[in-house]
This record gives structure tokens, sequence and C-alpha cells, in this order.
């Protein structure tokens, strides 16, 4: 495969059958482990990868997360390849905590909806044979109105991706943060239980002028990842921005009490807010969770 430029620059098997409770049990990482799992954002390094490797393992991260772009976007990545990426975290004594696979739109929009449903199976696809248990995505604002063409298309294709995580081995979690965590759970509700989970990001959520606690009490029996950000400003005033982990406005002891009546075993991704040396920030915010 040879070496990989920057990541998150230019970056130039035999399938799983699951059952429901087999996938959910993968992505929300199993039971009884007593300290926080933390993985690192190897696109918010600007590292190539290898070194961004070794450098989550100095920072003391259990694990990255890769973006799917550039040369790992979905089908780039020949067997050798992602053979090589394993044998690599495998070295770094690294797990690949999730995909991270952006499409231009959600799938609430019928332009393009096809290339994008293809391509985010191929993505579950990838990810599982990369080792990863979850694929996280936009997937669109869930619509009030659940008589709406949207909602009704939006719960058709989640239906459809959900379905599918039982072949590919690895399930979709849809990012918090466009919409309140009541509406995502009426949808949540209606779809396959433990094929699709959430990824809950509280920065996201803070900016949009949502509760991340309330939202982690409401969504935590499907949160299978957390994109552990921070952001300040008041919830009334939508005008927050990111700043460094624990240095925003974000409850982080009650978010965690909250995840843990759902009993939340998966990986907490720390990246790097605008403005901030990124290894000197996932180095600062490493500390700070293993403090709390």
């Amino acid at each position: 495969m040879g070496q990989f430029a920057p990541i998150g620059r230019n970056l130039n098997g035999k399938r799983l059958r699951s059952n429901k409770r087999r996938c959910c049990h993968q992505a929300r990482g199993g039971d009884n482990v007593a300290k926080l799992r933390i993985a690192v954002d190897l696109a918010a390094l600007e590292e190539p990868f290898k070194e961004a490797l070794q450098t989550a393992r100095e920072l003391g991260a259990d694990a990255v997360e890769l973006e799917a772009k550039g040369e790992l976007a979905p089908g780039q990545l020949s067997r050798t390849g992602i053979r090589e990426i394993r044998h690599w975290l495998e070295d770094f004594g690294l797990r690949l905590a999730a995909v991270r696979f952006r499409t231009p739109l959600g799938y609430d929009t019928p332009e393009e909806l096809d290339w994008r449903i293809a391509k985010t199976k191929s993505a579950m696809e990838m990810a599982y044979h990369l080792g990863a248990p979850v694929v996280v995505n936009h997937v669109g604002r869930v619509p009030e109105d659940e008589k709406s063409d949207r909602w009704k298309l939006l719960f058709e294709v989640l239906t459809d991706l959900a379905a599918y995580a039982n072949r590919a081995g690895a399930i979709l979690a849809a990012e918090t943060g466009t919409e309140p965590a009541e509406r995502l759970a009426n949808l949540f509700h209606r779809l396959p239980e433990g094929l699709i989970g959430i990824t809950l990001n509280p920065g996201a959520l803070r900016i949009s002028g949502y509760s991340p606690e309330q939202a982690a009490a409401v969504l935590g029996r499907w949160v299978v990842h957390v994109h552990a950000t921070d952001a300040a400003g008041d919830l009334l005033d939508y005008r927050g921005n990111l700043v460094p982990l624990g240095l925003g406005a974000v409850d982080w002891l009650q978010l965690l009490a909250q995840l843990e009546e759902w009993n939340y075993r998966g990986y907490f991704c720390v990246s790097c807010p605008p403005g901030c040396e990124p290894r000197e920030e996932m180095k600062r915010a490493i500390g700070f969770l293993r403090g709390l």
C-alpha cells in the first residue's frame, strides 16, 4: 500500500453474519470495563498515517478514529491495504474505534441518495474488515413532522442501513447536533434495535442550543460512540463555539453519569478545536478525561 499522505488531507474476507444483540454488544464495547476508553481523531493530527498512529500511542490513547476519504475512502482500500493497516494498529497496540464517513448531504435528501446509500454500505463493510464496529455520519436533520416525505424517506433509508449491518458487521452511528434529543429518540424507537446507533457529540449539541447532558439521558440506550467535544455559550443564544475539552459549558461529570446509567462502554474520541495545536490539545484532553 505504501506510505500514506497526511491524514485529513489528499490521501493518495469473510463477512460477519451477526444478530442484533451481537452488533450492539460489539459497538458498545462489551461489559465490565473499568476505565474510560479513549480514542484519538487521526485526521486532526495532520500527520502521515504511521506517524499519527505513533503519536496516538505516545499520547496514551487506546484507539483511533479514521476518516474515510482519499485513499481511505470506501472502495479504495485493497485487501492488502486493509491487512497493512490492521498490522500497524496491532504494532502500536491500538484499536480502531470508528470510521468517520461524511457524506455531503443526509439521508433525508433525494438528490444522489442512491450513491450515498451505496457508499455508506461500502464504508460499513470496510469498517468491519479494518476492525471497527462503528461508522459515524450525520444522517440529516430529523423533520418534526413524522408525516412529511423527508421523515418517511429518512426512516426508510435508516431502516435499510440498519438491516445491512447484519451483513456488513459494523453499524451506522448517527451523530447528534441538528435536532433535539427527544425527536431523534422518537425516530430511533422505530428503527431495528441494536443494528443502528448514535454518536453523541456534546459540543455540537451545545452550539445548536440543546443540552448534551439531557441528550445523554434520553439517547443513552443507543449511544455507541462519543465525540469528546466542548463548547462555550449560553443554550439560549445559539451562538456557541467549540473550545478545548473541559473549558466549555458541558458538564462532563453529569454527562458521564448519564451514560453510566445506560452502561456505556464505548470510546470517547478526542479531537482539536480550531486554533489549538493538535498534539498538545489532545494530550491535555486525554488528561482531562482520565482525571474525571
